[in-house]
């Protein structure tokens, strides 16, 4: 016995040696580009998202050109919010944006589908010759549902058809949760939209409506089941709900953790995030009412990173996706640097 000792030991270290090297195989296959949108009307970068956008972000932009709404007078859809370029786009990476309202699909007829499309991407093309850019892929951003998901896939076919560009949508959650109800839309990639997961709630207990584990956790189950390669978006944004009589008043963005720490203003509640008016004011053209609570909902690098951490984990790991963050135009720059950015898309 005594003589297979050695034998032993060298069998031990090669079994040790080859499971490191085919745990180094097990590593993610994926790797991960960062990009960010950018959802303003006048487009103007300055010097600081200049900056970030060279180091972090490749130059990547997804920039919404318009906005298509339905006119209940003139019972057509138009186009709103078209971007207006103050700065130009010379080698960036340009991809434009469409947000689409599901009303105008509900309103929509089969007829109507052809002219939407022709108009849609005749805008587009005008705005991109306009501004000197060239794009190799469309992104419709529409939240479609069951009634209007035939004439929606519709619309989406026949615009990959006329511009000869890739296409792109945004996904949410629950439609990747119910995917062989609400279906998959007819594009070449997915973006799922990480965010807006909670219901807005004036109860100061309630969870992070923007990003929060737990509700999170029931719909990314079967994410690696979708049927289309996706990217991801994930938030750098905050808000307040403003809170009376138990009742929420407003959302509002540009109140938050600056103003909500002025102590001639506000005091903190016993609730984490949660701040009480100790006075009548007006505060970025919001009227504050003594009493008034304001429950602040961040994102954060912290947040962020738990949220990548458990996306990351659902997500098919054979891809090379792109994280974009929304968005560019009202980033807290204070709040965020550049190495965030890529800590964070690193763990995809």
């Amino acid at each position: 016995m005594s003589n297979n000792l050695p034998c032993l030991r060298h069998l031990k270290i090669i079994c040790l040696i080859s499971l490191t090297v085919f745990c180094d195989s097990c590593t993610k296959n994926s790797q991960s580009n960062t990009a960010y949108y950018y959802w303003k009307q006048n487009f103007k970068l300055n010097a600081a998202q200049t900056e970030l956008l060279e180091k972090t972000g490749n130059n990547k932009l997804y920039i919404r050109f318009f906005d298509i709404k339905w006119n209940t007078k003139t019972k057509l859809p138009y186009p709103e919010a078209i971007v207006n370029f103050q700065t130009t786009t010379p080698g960036r990476h340009i991809t434009p944006v469409i947000f689409i309202t599901n009303q105008t699909f509900e309103k929509l007829s089969p007829a109507g589908i052809d002219s939407l499309v022709r108009n849609s991407n005749q805008l587009l093309e005008q705005l991109a010759r306009k501004n000197h850019i060239v794009y190799q892929a469309i992104q419709i951003d529409c939240d479609w549902t069951l009634s209007t998901k035939a004439t929606y896939f519709s619309f989406l076919k026949q615009l990959r058809t006329i511009s000869k560009k890739k296409l792109e949508a945004t996904i949410r959650l629950h439609q990747i949760k119910y995917q062989f109800k609400t279906g998959v839309p007819p594009v070449d990639r997915g973006t799922l939209m990480f965010y807006n997961m909670g219901k807005l709630s004036a109860d100061p207990k309630t969870p992070n409506s923007i990003y929060n584990t737990k509700d999170a956790a029931a719909y990314i189950g079967t994410l690696n089941q979708y049927l289309l390669p996706l990217d991801v978006a994930l938030p750098v944004f905050s808000w307040s709900l403003q809170i009376r009589s138990g009742k929420i008043i407003q959302v509002y963005a540009k109140i938050g953790v600056a103003e909500l720490e002025n102590k001639m203003r506000y005091k903190p509640t016993v609730n984490e995030n949660v701040y009480e008016a100790i006075d009548n004011f007006f505060t970025a053209g919001v009227y504050v009412k003594t009493g008034d609570l304001f429950k602040l909902e961040e994102s954060t690098p912290q947040l962020l990173q738990q949220a990548a951490q458990q996306l990351s984990t659902h997500l098919n790991t054979d891809t090379t996706r792109t994280i974009i963050y929304y968005e560019l135009g009202n980033l807290n720059l204070s709040a965020f640097k550049a190495k965030d950015f890529q800590e964070i898309s690193a763990r995809f």
